[in-house]
């Protein structure tokens, strides 16, 4: 698919790495519908400059905790644009939940924004992406999804369902839609991270050192426009999986 013209929706695309892709999506020519929740002025600002590059831009400000909101942002972004062509699901709240001390609220929360509201955006948007003949997926993962993170017990089980879902989702909407999930390593510190712990992540990839969000934005645009891939994910952490293999 060449994203030029096409109409791309990226949740939780005003801040940060969803910010990223929202750039990158609309640099490559595709009209972008910002989705956020509390980060209003981050969006806006991230709607301004698409709209410096050249394409359309509108914000969708919604809870994705709640049922009603994804068709809520589905229904206005078609309202909008007519259809959507591209999501990206980036929304996910990484809210820090041992076994002993996760709530049920804080679980249901987590559950509710990283799947059930992919599920809801999936049932309003890939009909008409299968009428029309084209459609691209694209959840973003983590590791996880596939390494359990200590502490946050909650997280990891959403984004391990999640990447479950894009799978089946690629079996259901094939051949017309396909699925793919991208799995960022370090890209983007946390504000605050103090220079040895930095150094401390750098050291645990690969490569050695960090990414920049544009790598992942290059991994989303790839997966947009690689026809024959579906299915799949896409990691890219410098190999910070298999870091643990280099000797010591």
């Amino acid at each position: 698919m060449d994203p030029k013209g096409k109409v791309a929706l990226v949740t939780g695309g005003g801040d940060r790495l969803g910010r990223a892709i929202s750039l990158g999506l609309a640099q490559a020519g595709a009209r972008i519908v910002v989705h956020y929740n509390h980060s209003a002025g981050a969006a806006e600002e991230t709607a301004r400059e698409a709209r410096r590059l050249g394409t359309q831009a509108l914000t969708v400000q919604a809870d994705l905790a709640q049922p009603e909101a994804a068709q809520a942002v589905a229904q206005a972004t078609v309202e909008h644009f007519g259809r959507v062509d591209i999501l990206v699901h980036a929304a996910s709240p990484f809210v820090r939940s041992s076994l002993a001390d996760v709530t049920l609220d804080a679980w249901r929360q987590v559950m509710a924004v990283v799947v059930e509201s992919f599920v809801l955006l999936a049932q309003q948007l890939a009909p008409g992406m299968v009428q029309r003949g084209e459609g691209v997926l694209v959840p973003i993962l983590d590791r996880g999804a596939f390494d359990p993170w200590p502490d946050y017990l909650a997280h990891g089980v959403a984004k391990g369902a999640l990447w479950t879902l894009a799978r089946s989702l690629a079996v259901e909407l094939a051949p017309q839609v396909r699925v793919n999930g991208v799995v960022p390593g370090p890209v983007l510190p946390p504000p605050g991270l103090r220079a040895e712990l930095a150094e401390k992540v750098a050291k645990g990839t690969l490569l050695g050192r960090w990414g920049s969000p544009q790598d992942v934005v290059e991994a989303v645009l790839f997966l947009v426009r690689s026809d024959f891939s579906t299915g799949e994910v896409l990691f890219v952490d410098g190999g910070e999986r298999w870091a643990h293999r280099l000797p010591t």
